[in-house]
């Protein structure tokens, strides 16, 4: 079996994400890897196209990645402080786009992320994310449900 020496974890920053905290730790302490958490601010750009100021939707965006980055600390400190190894980001972009330039960038090994299991409309409208980078990442990616792990 290969080493996964790198984990890829993007998050939502939800419970969603701390239900997947022991699976991430579990692989990072079994292959001694390091963790790499991602979360990803989608960009709003494409109200730009609907009579919004972009400089209104630049400072939104601003504001999104600051407070993403503080709750992203909260996160790291939280679940991964024993971890001196674990690395955080906060980007702006589109997440399935994101997560995969980060794959490459970062020579990512395995991906663990979560799944919101979205259906009908929902799925139609917000797409997956989890499926977009199950089907292009050319590295193994370990899905999760979080409404169906054990407490």
């Amino acid at each position: 079996m290969k080493d996964f020496k790198r984990i890829l974890f993007p998050v939502d920053l939800t419970e969603n994400s701390e239900k997947l905290v022991p699976y991430v730790i579990s692989m990072a302490q079994k292959f001694e890897a390091s963790v790499h958490i991602l979360f990803v601010v989608r960009i709003f750009q494409y109200f730009t196209d609907i009579y919004v100021a972009p400089p209104s939707i630049s400072v939104f965006e601003h504001e999104l990645v600051e407070g993403a980055r503080r709750k992203m600390d909260e996160f790291t400190r939280a679940h991964f402080s024993h971890m001196p190894e674990t690395q955080s980001a906060v980007v702006l972009g589109d997440p399935s786009d994101v997560i995969l330039t980060y794959i490459d960038e970062q020579h990512m090994d395995v991906v663990v992320m979560g799944t919101h299991g979205r259906k009908g409309l929902d799925r139609v409208l917000f797409g997956s994310v989890a499926e977009r980078v199950i089907k292009t990442s050319h590295v193994p990616v370990l899905v999760v449900n979080p409404y169906k792990v054990d407490e």
